[in-house]
C-alpha cells in the first residue's frame, strides 16, 4: 500500500494498512475509496422531509439512533450493548481486518459518536472523515441522489467493550469532585450558563458539579476541525496536564466531537459521559 502525505490534521495508512490519525479529509478519501477492505460509513440523521438524500457513493448507511443505541434505555443515545453493537456491525459487513471511515451530512456532528462507539468496542482502525458530505460536496466530488443498491457479506467483527472509553452516572458523581479531572461541557455557552432553556422538553437547566465549558462549535472552522495548532491553543487554556479527561454533552454525541479533537492532540486519559447533562440534570436536583 502506497504512503500518501497530506496536510496537516489529515490521516496517512502505512503499509501496514492502519490509520495513525483519528481523521481523514476529503482528498485522500477521493483518492483512495477503492482500498481493499475499505468501508464508508454514513452517520447522517435524517431530522425532517427536507433533508438531503445525497450521499458519497459506496457509503453503508449505519442507523445510530435506532440499531447502534439501547432504544430501551431511559435516555437518548445510550451506548448499545456488546451483543448488539457486534451483531449490528456484522450485519454492515464490518470485519476484523476492515477500514472504516465515517462521516455525516453536517459536517462533524454524528460521525465522532460513531467513531467513539467502535474504538469503545475495540475497533481501531476508523477514522472520522474532516467536513463530511459539506466539505466532499464543495470540492465538486460525486453525490448521487439515492442510495445505490448493492450487497456484502456478513462481517466477521469481534467486539470487546472497553470501560475506560466511557463512563456512566455513578461514575460521574465522583468524578465531579475529583481534582484530578477535568470535566469539559461541549454544549453552547448560552445553556451551560442556563440562559436558554434545554432543547429536550422537560428537562431543567444546569451544569454537571465542576465542569467548565468548551463549546464543541470552538473546535471547528466551517464543516472541518481546527488545525492541530488551533486546537491545542484551546485545550491550554484548561490547565489540563495529567488529569484525566471526561466530556459531556446534552446526550453523549457532540461529547464525542472533543473526544476526536483530545486524541488527535494525543491526550491519553480520555472518557465520555454517556448520559451526559440528559441523564444527569434528569436524575439530579
Amino acid at each position: 500500500m502506497k504512503l500518501i502525505n497530506l496536510k496537516q490534521n489529515s490521516l496517512k495508512m502505512p503499509n501496514d494498512g492502519l490509520f495513525v490519525s483519528s481523521i481523514v479529509n476529503c482528498k485522500w478519501l477521493y483518492n483512495n475509496q477503492h482500498l481493499e477492505n475499505l468501508i464508508l460509513l454514513d452517520a447522517s440523521v435524517k431530522t425532517d422531509m427536507s433533508s438531503s438524500e445525497d450521499y458519497i457513493p459506496n457509503s453503508r448507511r449505519i442507523d445510530i439512533k435506532e440499531k447502534f443505541s439501547d432504544i430501551n434505555a431511559e435516555f437518548p443515545n445510550t451506548i448499545p450493548s456488546q451483543e448488539q453493537f457486534q451483531n449490528e456491525a456484522r450485519q454492515l459487513g464490518i470485519n476484523n481486518d476492515s477500514i472504516l471511515v465515517v462521516y455525516d451530512d453536517k459536517g462533524i456532528y454524528w460521525s465522532p459518536r460513531v467513531w467513539w462507539l467502535f474504538k469503545t468496542f475495540g475497533f481501531k482502525n476508523i477514522a472520522v472523515l474532516d467536513g463530511g458530505l459539506p466539505e466532499w460536496k464543495r470540492l465538486g466530488y460525486e453525490t448521487p441522489a439515492s442510495f445505490s443498491v448493492f450487497s456484502w457479506k456478513l462481517g466477521n467483527f469481534t467486539a470487546k467493550y472497553d470501560a475506560s472509553k466511557m463512563c456512566y452516572f455513578d461514575a460521574i458523581l465522583n468524578l465531579s469532585n475529583n481534582d484530578n479531572v477535568k470535566i469539559l461541557d461541549a454544549r453552547s455557552k448560552e445553556r451551560f450558563e442556563c440562559l436558554v432553556p434545554e432543547p429536550r422538553k422537560g428537562l431543567r437547566s444546569g451544569t454537571i458539579s465542576n465542569s467548565v465549558n468548551l463549546p464543541y462549535t470552538n473546535l471547528l472552522s466551517g464543516n472541518c476541525l481546527k488545525s492541530k495548532q488551533d486546537l491545542t491553543t484551546i485545550f491550554d487554556t484548561f490547565t489540563i496536564e495529567e488529569k484525566l479527561l471526561t466530556f459531556s454533552c446534552g446526550s453523549g454525541v457532540t461529547a464525542c466531537i472533543l473526544a476526536l479533537a483530545a486524541e488527535i492532540l494525543d491526550y491519553k486519559q480520555i472518557t465520555v459521559y454517556d448520559g451526559s447533562w440528559t441523564e444527569y440534570g434528569t436524575l439530579t436536583k
